[in-house]
């Protein structure tokens, strides 16, 4: 067995279905022997989709991403992608084909230090000197990709190692590795903390973030917030942990996340952060959240707790498991007073947002975007995949999205354009049964719309949904407010036209321009089997 052969027997034993990525010369060994498999390569057009599709794909299947690509441009192309899930911990194994070992630091054609060059952004990285350490290393990254906090490990693979022979493939039951061993029991007497807490207090808030959804323990939070009485906010990565209707949950927080929210952060008492770092972006002054208040701060990773904010009761464990062991506990807590001071907050704020949304339509004569996702989302199927991108679009998507039982996928901690495309056609292999929409402005489409001929390529009839307002919008907006107007770098003049690149891609095309063509052309458009792109013209002035 070959280097390469052995590297494909690793993901089969690994229950690997698709690898994500694009062949040069350093990596053909392991992609000719992947031929003889079952499991499928999807070709991206450029690295960097690469990791975003493995990135759908983890998130929806709860397996790790895997993707392939050469060496030198094609390492340092997929880096972004990398760096991509590594802000938002999700679960990837990276293979970069390398040049000869005898050849390593010569400087010679398409070499790079693509280990050195990720060092900041995945878990662990490893290059492959010796054939008989494959399925040990192999092993090893599926191992470290999946536990503790996620997130990507990269293994880079000269071409003579891919090609080398195994005297013997020997696949390990299981992994021991002396220095890692994540923590994954919360610690009782810090749960009974925390319960003695919640006893005395009047006014506690429970704020879940991603790490949630990464444990798959959605199911176990609405659960816990039930049995207890406890309301409850989310970050932008945790949305669809609440279903919208919970009379229980009270939007997202941040800068931009629901006034309601963020005022019930900001009148509790006591706030148990749970799978969320205390990041910028949904805690704009961590200060705040301990002044006269009690932090309780619960995450699979130790170093994330007390790293902006110092919490009162730190515990570190999986949430999966430290909610577990808190569904055992009994007990009454009563906070109707609370829970009634939230709902008149939250009923008045909302009185302010309907008019503010009726207003902006009634003086708009283009179609109003957060109109247009309200009718999206009442026509979306219960279980549909909804892909935002980054920029004006993901704010308005977290604002109007109403999680059902489907599932929000963006990208939060890094915010890379161009994110959707690829991230919904992993989400689509992923579970091809699903409804999968992406939403995007007419620059972030921009930056992936290559990703087009892997749709049509392997029959993936996502749904493409476009802003456009011919401008970068969200720099746009931010050049509005702090140059008054002096508007640089932000023009999209030379868009492409969409109705004649979806022609040439084989998918269906419609446009909207005004508001009362958008519940009808919605349905029109999610109701084609095929692929498509729906084209929604707004203002280039619309803020958030």
């Amino acid at each position: 067995m070959t280097g390469a052969a052995a590297i494909v027997k690793c993901l089969e034993l690994e229950k690997v279905d698709f690898v994500f990525g694009y062949p040069g010369v350093a990596i053909c060994p392991f992609y000719d022997s992947l031929e003889d498999s079952e499991i499928r390569s999807i070709l991206v057009r450029t690295e960097q989709n690469a990791a975003h599709e493995a990135n759908g794909y983890a998130r929806i299947s709860g397996k790790p991403g895997v993707c392939a690509v050469t060496s030198g441009p094609g390492a340092t192309n997929i880096i972004t992608g990398i760096a991509t899930a590594f802000a938002d911990s999700i679960p990837l194994v990276v293979i970069t084909g390398q040049v000869e070992s005898a050849l390593l630091g010569s400087d010679v054609f398409q070499e790079a230090d693509i280990c050195g060059a990720c060092e900041s952004f995945v878990k662990y990285s490893y290059t492959v000197r010796n054939v008989e350490e494959i399925p040990k290393i192999f092993k090893e990254a599926f191992h470290i990709a999946m536990t503790g906090r996620k997130g990507p490990v990269l293994i880079d693979i000269p071409i003579d190692v891919q090609n080398a022979s195994l005297r013997k493939f020997q696949y390990p039951e299981e992994v021991k590795m002396r220095t890692y061993k994540p923590t994954v029991q919360g610690n009782p007497v810090q749960i009974k903390k925390m319960f003695q807490r919640l006893a005395a207090t009047k006014r506690p808030i429970l704020c879940v973030g991603g790490g949630v959804h990464l444990a798959d323990a959605k199911e176990r939070v609405r659960a816990f917030s039930k049995k207890f009485n406890i309301p409850v906010v989310c970050t932008m990565m945790g949305l669809g942990v609440m279903e919208e209707n919970d009379p229980l949950f009270f939007g997202m927080v941040g800068n931009n996340g629901k006034p309601y929210g963020n005022k019930a952060m900001n009148h509790a008492d006591l706030i148990i952060m749970m799978g969320a770092r205390v990041a910028d972006r949904s805690i704009s002054q961590p200060d705040l959240i301990t002044d006269n208040k009690t932090l309780i701060h619960i995450d699979v990773d130790p170093a994330e707790i007390g790293k902006n904010a110092g919490p009162e009761i730190p515990l570190v464990g999986d949430i999966a498991s430290v909610l577990d062991a808190c569904l055992e506990e009994e007990g009454e807590f009563h906070y109707s007073s609370w829970i009634s001071e939230l709902e008149n907050i939250k009923g008045e704020i909302q009185k302010v947002l309907q008019k503010k949304k009726e207003e902006g339509m009634a003086k708009n004569h283009l179609v109003h975007p957060e109109y247009f996702l309200e009718e999206l989302n009442k026509q979306l199927n219960q279980d549909a995949v909804y892909v935002a991108d980054v920029g004006q679009n993901q704010l308005w998507s977290c604002a109007n999205y109403q999680m059902k039982e489907g599932h929000f996928l963006t990208s939060g901690g890094m915010g890379t354009m161009g994110y959707s495309t690829p991230a919904a056609i992993g989400a689509y292999l992923a579970d091809s049964k699903k409804q999968v929409v992406a939403v995007m402005g007419d620059g972030s489409f921009q930056m992936s719309m290559m990703e087009l001929a892997t749709m049509k390529q392997y029959n993936i009839p996502i749904k493409l949904i476009v802003f456009h307002n011919g401008v970068l919008g969200l720099v746009h907006q931010y050049q509005h407010k702090t140059y008054h107007d002096r508007f640089t770098m932000v023009d999209l003049t030379g868009n492409p036209d969409l109705s004649i690149l979806a022609k040439a891609y084989g998918l269906s095309y419609d446009a909207i321009s005004k508001n009362e063509e958008v519940s009808s052309k919605i349905t029109a458009f999610l109701s084609k089997k095929e692929g498509g792109i729906l084209e929604v013209y707004i203002d280039s002035h619309e803020v958030v």
